[in-house]
C-alpha cells in the first residue's frame, strides 16, 4: 500500500479505505458513541478496524485508533506495525499519536481535522517531530466534508437532546 505520492490510485485507495472507517464512524453513533471509526490496512489488506467505545467500554482509552492498533498488534504478532497505514475519520488527539508512535506505524490517513484535540495538524504535530524517535508520513483531508458532517450531525443530535 505505499505507492508514490502523485499516483491517482493512491488517491482512490485512500478514499475506499477511509469510507470502511466512515462505516466504522457509523456503527458508533447507532451506539450513542462518538462518530470516529479506523482501519488498518497491511499490504493492501484490512486487518484491522474499530470504532469508539468510550461509553459501552467505560474506558477513556477506548478510541477507534487504539481499539484498531490492538487489533492490528494480534493480528500480525507484532507490536511494531512498521509496514500499515493507519485510516482514521478525526484526527488523532494526543494519546492515540502517541500510540501511533509507540507502534511504529509509518503513515496515517485522516479525514476532518480537530481543532480542539487534534495532535497531528491543528494543534500539535507530534506525528512529525524531529525530536521523537519516529515520524509519520500524514494526509489528511481525505473524504473530509463526510467525515465532519457525521460528527457535526451526532453532536446537533446530542444538543437536542440536552447530552453534554
Amino acid at each position: 500500500m505505499f505507492l508514490s505520492p502523485d499516483a491517482p490510485e493512491e488517491e482512490a485507495a485512500h478514499a475506499q479505505y477511509m469510507q470502511l472507517a466512515l462505516h466504522e464512524a457509523e456503527q458508533a453513533a447507532k451506539s450513542g458513541e462518538v462518530p470516529v471509526g479506523a482501519v488498518i490496512v497491511r499490504r493492501s489488506q484490512v486487518i484491522a478496524s474499530a470504532h469508539n467505545q468510550r461509553e459501552t467500554l467505560a474506558d477513556p482509552t477506548a478510541h477507534a485508533e487504539m481499539i484498531a492498533i490492538t487489533q492490528a498488534a494480534g493480528a500480525i504478532g507484532d507490536w511494531r506495525l512498521t509496514d500499515c497505514v493507519l485510516f482514521v475519520t478525526l484526527e488523532p488527539c494526543p494519546m492515540c499519536a502517541g500510540a501511533i508512535l509507540q507502534a511504529r506505524i509509518p503513515k496515517v490517513v485522516f479525514g476532518a481535522l480537530d481543532p480542539k484535540a487534534g495532535a497531528v495538524t491543528s494543534l500539535y504535530q507530534l506525528l512529525e517531530d524531529r525530536r521523537l524517535n519516529h515520524t509519520v508520513s500524514v494526509t489528511d483531508g481525505v473524504l473530509g466534508e463526510a467525515c465532519g458532517q457525521i460528527l457535526s450531525d451526532f453532536f446537533a443530535a446530542q444538543r437536542q437532546l440536552g447530552k453534554k
